[in-house]
């Protein structure tokens, strides 16, 4: 049964003419006749009553014109709905690890600036949940640490983020103008729910091991970056973040840089390598853009070229390259 032979019925039906029906339908008459031959014998049924000067619908036709109408009024509708779809603002799903974390928020208003008929929607999700968004389409990019990325991910490295730890004002490290990683091991060290940022866990219990030491761990986590920032505050434990981190900017809360070494946090950006989206050209034009203004890849070393393996910090410092 093809869509046309329900047009041409409808038609017939309207008209009980044939003659009339196949000029609306823009074809012979033997045609539109052979048409609604093929459409009876296909459903096992007679739909009209025709004689030489006489055409009628059966009861089945009746019933099956009433169907008809709805059928052909739904996929009117659903070519309309593709249309405006088509011709409707383009919209870019981007995720985001957290909203306390600033440099894919930058990037897109980078990207607003320059191409204002974008419409942006935010999705915040762990790495694990990019992945699989990426993956099955409901994501076009995101932002996040490479190291567990599948293979069908591909990631460019658009900034490297001083690494640091987050303390109260009071803190012992906050008269300090940077932190010894081998310090840390005199804290309690909260990380990040497991399922929300494994890569960044990873990170901060590799940096602990080249340091020399195995921290010890409050016994909670948390999901979000002010949940972080009220447990520093109620010195129940210090937070090992990138400077892009807000929160470290939370009154009664200090933010210092870890040394010993110097270390940076890589941040990439991700998509799926089957996405052909221009949209996704245009999110790497202006991190690429923002990256050289705001000198978010300073150092020009193979450590910084790409991500660290899994488990392995990015220990970026000054004696790893030229600034």
């Amino acid at each position: 049964m093809e869509l046309r032979q329900l047009r041409y019925f409808v038609s017939l039906a309207e008209e009980l003419h044939f003659g009339r029906a196949a000029a609306r339908e823009h074809i012979v008459q033997s045609a539109l006749s052979q048409q609604i031959q093929r459409l009876e014998r296909e459903l096992g049924v007679r739909l009209l009553d025709r004689s030489t000067h006489h055409v009628a619908l059966t009861p089945a036709g009746a019933v099956f014109l009433v169907e008809t109408r709805q059928i052909l009024d739904h996929v009117g509708r659903a070519a309309q709905a593709a249309r405006n779809a088509a011709a409707s603002t383009p919209t870019l799903r981007v995720g985001i690890i957290d909203a306390g974390y600033d440099t894919m928020p930058q990037i897109l208003r980078q990207l607003q600036d320059s191409h204002h008929g974008i419409t942006i929607h935010q999705v915040e999700a762990g790495t694990p949940e990019q992945y699989r968004q990426l993956a099955d389409g409901r994501l076009d990019i995101a932002i996040g640490h490479a190291s567990q990325a599948p293979a069908e991910v591909t990631a460019e490295l658009v900034r490297l983020d001083p690494f640091g730890v987050l303390v109260p004002d009071d803190h012992r490290f906050a008269e300090l103008d940077a932190v010894p990683v081998a310090a840390l091991a005199d804290e309690r060290l909260l990380l990040g729910e497991e399922s929300q940022t494994p890569e960044l866990n990873q990170f901060v219990l590799a940096l602990c091991r080249s340091a020399g030491f195995t921290p010890a761990l409050y016994e909670g986590t948390v999901e979000s970056s002010r949940a972080a920032a009220d447990l520093v505050l109620q010195h129940r434990c210090v937070h090992c973040v990138p400077s892009s981190f807000r929160s470290s900017n939370r009154p009664g809360t200090t933010w210092r840089p870890l040394t010993d070494p110097a270390t940076h946090y890589p941040w990439s950006l991700l998509w799926h390598q089957d996405n052909p989206s221009a949209h996704i050209a245009a999110v790497l034009d202006s991190a690429r853009r923002l990256a050289e203004r705001l000198e978010w890849l300073p150092f020009v070393a193979p450590a910084a070229a790409q991500e660290p393996g899994e488990g392995e910090p990015s220990a970026v410092g000054p004696s790893d390259g030229p600034a």
